[in-house]
């Protein structure tokens, strides 16, 4: 079933110059802009020209490509810390949500609940948290440790990490801050608590140092879509972002997810599961067709499996590449992708070459070609068929693809009344149709040694 206000939310994910694995090396992008404010500037004001819920930007903390010679020819790394890139593009919009990907294995909580709240208070209300657990050892090893955490170690300790975060953004009541000159009371110290959390893994005094945020929690995005990430996002996440192929698939997960949040005493709209889509549009099908191949055609299929390698957590560069996947051993990375890719392999007998192809478009999300017509067809499908509350939009190049998508299906879901045609409230919450949170203070749940 559709969303509760029947509208589909749109969040436009921005990657440097696309997210085709070939877009920097094509001849309508300018690799330059990678490094550039004004690039990412200009795509943020097209992204809310067209009403988009939110900008979104990913990142992880370490060079997933590694340094083999091969590296050279993708483009595939996050140059820009995103908080601070979202705090440059402030001034250049009004409406837009901003949301940043901040990993809760390698940054003190006191510290994200610190920069997110601020990112809020100096956006009026429009910052959004994408909460990961890093999967590489790659990551790892730049922070001193010689290989990642322990698939479920990671998400529990991210589940308490959200808990010392929440409690931080609640330690001030929302109406603390007197400013009251005339007594000379700049806050009321019996509206701000202390947080005393003591956890399993974290051990925070609090209180917070800053004002209750504008949305009082900044919204939080979990894209974990493994047995671990369902059961976090189900408890905690206002978006999921997650891949899926197929609708049946991208069905059951966004109900299953549901019915976890439901389970918990949430309502299901609490949680709204928003799928990546690529789409590939033009004015014509054969143009989209068109501007589909000219990408692939630039892609060496080495550099493929490097990608390939890279979000499996295993090297293939051995691998037959006209051969079938070999069966991928177990790791403790990102195992929903892991999973993602040996389906796809499997379902429709592809050899490495092949399973290449069809991820350097998008990196295993749903890839959509044609006209505005039919990709609006599509992706007004998948919405009333219950298989997404709206899409995080990849577009293929920067800032083409990102125009394209603007100019030619926005018009036709604004035309069906799928998509608002203008801001109506003022915050990220207002915008995905989220409540602002009241003040909670839950006690710290019990440490591991202490459960029965």
């Amino acid at each position: 079933m559709p969303a509760a206000d029947g509208k589909l939310r749109l969040g436009a994910f921005i990657q440097g110059v696309g997210h085709h694995l070939a877009s920097w090396a094509h001849p309508s992008v300018d690799p330059a802009q990678l490094f550039r404010l004004e690039h990412y500037q200009q795509v943020a004001c097209t992204a809310e020209r067209a009403k988009f819920d939110a900008l979104f930007f990913a990142d992880n903390v370490g060079l997933l490509a590694g340094l083999h010679p091969l590296a050279e020819k993708s483009a595939l790394v996050y140059h820009f810390e995103p908080l601070t890139l979202l705090g440059a593009l402030i001034p250049v919009t009004r409406h837009i949500g901003l949301v940043a990907t901040v990993s809760a294995t390698y940054l003190a909580p006191y510290h994200a609940a610190r920069k997110f709240a601020s990112l809020d208070n100096l956006s009026g209300g429009r910052a959004g948290w994408n909460l990961v657990t890093s999967g590489t050892d790659v990551e790892a090893r730049n922070f001193g440790l010689k290989e990642q955490l322990g698939h479920a170690h990671r998400y529990e300790r991210a589940a308490e990490y959200v808990e010392v975060v929440r409690k931080l953004w609640d330690s001030f009541d929302d109406d603390a801050i007197l400013l009251d000159q005339q007594n000379q009371r700049f806050f009321d110290t019996r509206k701000v608590q202390p947080v005393a959390h003591h956890g399993t893994y974290f051990d925070v005094a609090g209180p917070a140092q800053w004002a209750r945020s504008v949305q009082g929690h900044p919204v939080l995005v979990q894209a974990g879509s493994s047995a671990d990430g369902q059961a976090l996002a189900a408890e905690t996440a206002d978006v999921v972002f997650t891949a899926q192929q197929l609708k049946p698939d991208a069905i059951a997960f966004a109900q299953g997810l549901k019915d976890q949040a439901e389970a918990l005493g949430r309502r299901r709209d609490d949680v709204l599961v928003m799928p990546g889509i690529t789409a590939y549009v033009a004015p014509t099908e054969a143009e989209a067709r068109e501007r589909y191949e000219e990408l692939q055609a630039l892609v060496d299929p080495r550099v493929g499996v490097g990608l390939l390698s890279a979000m499996i957590g295993w090297d293939l560069s051995g691998a037959d590449l006209d051969g079938p996947l070999p069966e991928a051993p177990k790791t403790q990375g990102w195992q929903s992708r892991q999973q993602l890719f040996a389906d796809i392999a499997r379902a429709d007998n592809l050899t490495v070459r092949q399973l290449v192809g069809r991820i350097t478009a998008a990196r295993g999300h749903w890839v959509v070609v044609g006209n505005a017509t039919q990709v609006a067809d599509q992706i007004e499908d998948w919405f009333r068929a219950g298989a997404a509350d709206g899409f995080n939009v990849l577009p293929p190049t920067l800032p083409g693809g990102l125009e394209d998508f603007a100019d030619l299906v926005t018009p036709e879901l604004q035309r069906r009344g799928l998509f608002r045609t203008d801001y109506e409230g003022r915050t990220l919450r207002d915008h995905l149709g989220l409540a602002r949170p009241a003040v909670t203070r839950a006690p710290t749940r019990q440490r591991r040694s202490e459960a029965v």
